[in-house]
């Protein structure tokens, strides 16, 4: 198994045994990200909330969960567990980032001009078959942006 799998493998099974335990604790599962980082491995657990996450939420979490990964014990390295929000400019890669934050106001770059530009900022309308819905900032138009077109995004913050 490569890396790159194994990686995912990971990821995935993160996922489907965190997931009903976050959803109790009244947050969504945004990722899970298993990196090496400096000198060992990070798991890195991300959930947010209506209204955001707080110190607490993460410390609940990270106590609930840590255990139960080391009882299923199905990470063959020794790893640092993260659990940590978004973040307010959290990068959007993934369809599923995307449909998380429908409604959120984000900056979208693209690898070629769409409707005469590669810079976008509006909020996330919808996403479906691999095609970003945009409510373009301003304006009473929607933008609609391939997945595959779209060389950058995050969030944005409103003041």
């Amino acid at each position: 198994m490569s890396l790159k799998e194994e990686r995912e493998r990971i990821e995935q099974q993160t996922k489907e045994l965190i997931k009903d335990i976050v959803q109790e604790q009244g947050l969504r599962l945004f990722d899970v990200e298993y990196r090496p980082e400096g000198r060992g491995w990070t798991l890195r657990v991300i959930v947010d909330k209506f209204g955001g996450v707080n110190i607490g939420d993460l410390e609940r979490l990270s106590r609930t969960i840590s255990p139960l990964l080391d009882v299923e014990d199905f990470i063959p390295h020794s790893y640092h567990l993260e659990v940590t929000s978004p973040g307010l400019t959290r990068e959007l890669k993934k369809p599923e980032h995307f449909a998380f934050f429908i409604g959120r106001l984000i900056k979208v770059i693209t690898k070629e001009p769409i409707e005469g530009k590669r810079e976008l900022v509006g909020f996330i309308d919808d996403i479906e078959n691999g095609i970003l819905k945009v409510r373009i900032k301003g304006e009473d138009k929607i933008v609609h942006i391939p997945l595959s077109a779209i060389a950058k995004a995050r969030l944005e913050v409103e003041w």
